[in-house]
């Protein structure tokens, strides 16, 4: 139901042209390598062969296709491992007309496209990993580093953090090189970014 009203919608658009449908991830594939789309729509959850696998080896097959990913549901999971399989965009069946056109005008342009109500997900998602990440690097500083990057994060010279800790300005330097090579920061700014994407609030 859904792929006949996808064709009812899109054959009325004079710039697009329906070139083939697939009834399961398998043939979508084979379809595909056969006659090179320029974009793919497919759902997520499809007989044979799911979604995330079929556009995984349609983009392998011809890296440059854009896929399009449907699906019913809103869950981030979904709208993750779709673009982990290379889609360029992901909308819900729910949304699909209201959105649709929009992903392709976005996929045509080269940029992403992701439904509104996951995108939120997401974000959140992305968020809690990056915390997670954050904060099991700043298991690998000692005490004294941890207490030199929360005065670093606060903005305190070199000068005023060997102050503040009782050390030489020699050892801060040194607690500041450890730092960054610990947590890959490569520089001072690094340091910053690391800090607000969330390591001065993982209990330093």
């Amino acid at each position: 139901m859904i792929r006949l009203g996808l064709i009812s919608l899109l054959s009325h658009q004079s710039d697009i042209e329906i070139i083939g449908e697939a009834e399961d991830g398998r043939y979508a594939v084979e379809l595909a390598r056969e006659l090179q789309p320029d974009i793919v729509i497919t759902e997520v959850r499809m007989p044979r062969l799911n979604g995330i696998v079929a556009a995984r080896q349609i983009i392998i097959q011809n890296p440059q296709v854009k896929i399009i990913a449907l699906s019913g549901h809103p869950h981030e999971f979904f709208a993750i491992s779709m673009f982990q399989a290379g889609a360029s965009a992901y909308i819900l069946t729910e949304c699909l007309f209201d959105e649709l056109f929009e992903a392709i005008r976005a996929v045509s342009q080269g940029r992403k496209y992701l439904s509104p109500k996951v995108a939120s997900a997401v974000v959140t998602n992305y968020i809690s990993l990056l915390s997670m990440s954050n904060k099991s690097a700043l298991n690998t500083l000692s005490k004294r580093e941890r207490e030199a990057f929360q005065l670093i994060a606060d903005g305190k010279s070199t000068q005023q953090i060997a102050a503040e800790l009782q050390e030489s300005i020699k050892s801060i330097e040194a607690y500041r090189h450890s730092i960054m090579e610990k947590l890959n920061a490569g520089s001072e700014n690094g340091l910053l970014k690391f800090a607000i994407a969330g390591g001065t609030s993982a209990g330093i």
